[in-house]
């Protein structure tokens, strides 16, 4: 197995003048990553504990398991993935994470990252220190509850993976996956029926359990099928009927 670790990135090491552009008040993802109820003020008052720098490149990493704990990472374009390696050196891919998602949530429990999270594509992040945002959460109450609904969502998340690996047919996992991509795009104001794929074959392969040739074979059947139509990472679908059927495992 190939061993090469690409570079840590910390996100705090680098400033890039351009982000500085950037605000939580302008961000096209505030709706998201913000409570709706957040008055101008007090996003104001978030937007200065947050830190952006310069993207991170695909395959560079905002951090490996096992580093300390100290800040939680809002992805604001771009996508990433987070993986975990067993004590054999295998990679694990745990979740993909999609703009207006948050993760480092996984370092709460033991002060340390559980899980490594590697860019899949250009990205670029918000990093929020964890300690400012407890002292800014008891300041603004819907701060806080916003913070619990984001926790309520990865707790939530994880157990529909679960539920996606108990599939017992490999066909309704990717199905389920393109559909939860689909919902994604969709909460973002996006097409939920025309998106990228930012991961590759490989990598879904390894989160679904199943081989890239099983993966490739359920892509060009989905699209003889006219459930959906592939090209190369685009993705159409093109009947959701048939693809939410599939995905139940009822077709």
């Amino acid at each position: 197995m190939n061993n090469f670790q690409p570079p840590l990135i910390k996100t705090q090491d680098i400033n890039c003048a351009h982000d500085k552009r950037v605000s939580c008040g302008n961000c096209r993802l505030n709706t998201i990553c913000l409570p709706i109820s957040l008055h101008i003020e007090d996003i104001d008052r978030l937007n200065q504990i947050v830190q952006r720098s310069k993207p991170l490149q695909k395959g560079e990493y905002l951090y490996r398991a096992k580093d300390r704990f100290d800040s939680v990472f809002a992805i604001r374009s771009g996508a990433v993935k987070a993986v975990s390696i067993s004590e054999t050196g295998d990679e694990q891919v745990t979740g993909f994470y999609l703009p207006g998602e948050v993760v480092g949530l996984d370092g709460l429990a033991n002060d340390t990252y559980t899980n490594s999270v590697v860019a899949l594509e250009t990205s670029s992040v918000c990093e929020i220190p964890f300690n400012r945002l407890e002292e800014l959460s008891l300041q603004i109450p819907t701060l806080q509850r916003h913070f619990f609904q984001l926790m309520s969502r990865e707790i939530t998340q994880e157990q529909q993976v679960i539920t996606l690996l108990s599939k017992s047919s490999a066909e309704a996992r990717v199905a389920s996956l393109l559909l939860g991509i689909s919902a994604r795009n969709n909460r973002r104001n996006l097409s939920a029926n025309n998106f990228i794929l930012p991961m590759s074959r490989t990598d879904i392969g390894n989160f679904l359990g199943l081989t890239i040739e099983t993966v490739s074979r359920i892509f060009t059947r989905l699209q003889k099928n006219n459930v959906i139509a592939v090209d190369k990472k685009e993705i159409v679908i093109t009947d959701m009927d048939a693809l939410s059927l599939i995905a139940k495992g009822t077709d």
